[in-house]
């Protein structure tokens, strides 16, 4: 099963913390809005909060595991240490 998405060490650690979240549709990043500041998503996030996603799907996060992770991580996990903006 596919689970791959090409992100800098940012998105990653905020997507290990369950700060963001690939929506369903594959095509906008949902951000804990509560526990990011807004200047950091202004600066990270495009303005229509959509990724680029490569043109052949087959290369697109499989649902499932994006469907595991707003299960088990999204908005799970309080920030603990240092964060990567700070």
């Amino acid at each position: 099963m596919r689970n791959g998405l090409a992100m800098s060490g940012t998105w990653h650690w905020m997507l290990d913390r369950g700060l963001i979240l690939v929506a369903d549709d594959i095509e906008i990043i949902l951000v804990s809005r509560n526990k990011v500041p807004g200047d950091v998503v202004d600066r990270l996030l495009r303005s229509d909060g959509k990724i680029w996603m490569p043109e052949d799907n087959t290369n697109w996060p499989h649902s499932a595991n994006l469907a595991w992770h707003w299960e088990s991580i999204f908005g799970q996990m309080a920030v603990e240490g240092p964060t990567p903006w700070e």
